[in-house]
């Protein structure tokens, strides 16, 4: 048995990398044709649409992605039950991605420590409060501009859902619904995202993990104290 700590670990398998470049793929099409759309009057939005060949080209752009991405999410959705139904994943409290009460504990802790007003960073396990909420922002953007979207893109099919009372007015609240909360994500996906796993000064300018799959032990260390100790604690060489 080789009680070795390799140089890195395996984060992310191929299935999840494929499944993040396709959601990556997606989501630059869809807000650069939903930003071309939505602000027509803008100069650079002009520049944008010729790049698709007009508004008309740029709105079917725009629905190819988004069933992509509503594709893409399934597929993920789809994955993660067959990988617990399997027993390839396994639910432990230092592995999850599920919410705990530990994360409000640890991002209260961070705070502290960022204020000075602590000596000590909290210990993440597999995911952090950050990736956390990273990864189930998904669901909600999901769960508004998908459907919201599919809604818009299929207006005839969809008519048959709403009640006869409110076809004054649903259609503009889809509407609002649909590109303000893509506006949201957007802003998100830049200030959060992009930020938190790219921008930090520690993986500028571009964190490779989402192409590789893999961190570096001593990364494992310092950002998975605990994933590192549940990987790794009874091999040889771990820090006791």
């Amino acid at each position: 048995m080789n009680n070795e700590i390799p140089k890195e670990y395996m984060r992310f398998n191929v299935t999840e990398r494929i499944q993040h470049v396709f959601m990556l793929v997606t989501f630059l099409l869809l807000t650069f044709s939903g930003w071309a759309l939505k602000y027509p009057e803008i100069e650079h939005s002009k520049g944008l649409i010729s790049i698709f060949g007009g508004p008309r080209n740029a709105g079917i752009v725009h629905r190819i992605a988004g069933i992509g991405m509503l594709l893409d999410f399934a597929w993920h959705c789809a994955y993660l039950a067959y990988a617990l139904a399997t027993g390839k994943m396994k639910l432990r409290m230092d592995t999850t991605i599920i919410p705990l009460p530990k994360d409000v504990v640890d991002a209260v802790k961070n705070i502290l420590y960022f204020l000075g007003l602590s000596k000590t960073r909290p210990e993440f396990g597999r995911f952090s409060y950050i990736h956390k909420f990273d990864y189930w922002a998904v669901f909600w953007g999901m769960g508004i501009i998908g459907l919201s979207g599919l809604f818009l893109a299929f207006p005839v099919q969809s008519s048959y859902v709403f009640p006869m009372w409110s076809v004054n007015w649903i259609w503009e609240v889809i509407s609002i619904m649909h590109s303000d909360e893509a506006l949201l994500a957007i802003v998100f996906i830049l200030f959060w995202h992009f930020y938190n796993e790219h921008l930090r000064w520690d993986k500028f300018p571009m964190s490779m993990t989402w192409i590789t799959g893999k961190i570096t032990i001593e990364q494992m260390k310092h950002e998975h104290p605990l994933e590192y100790k549940l990987e790794f604690g009874d091999k040889k060489g771990v820090d006791k």
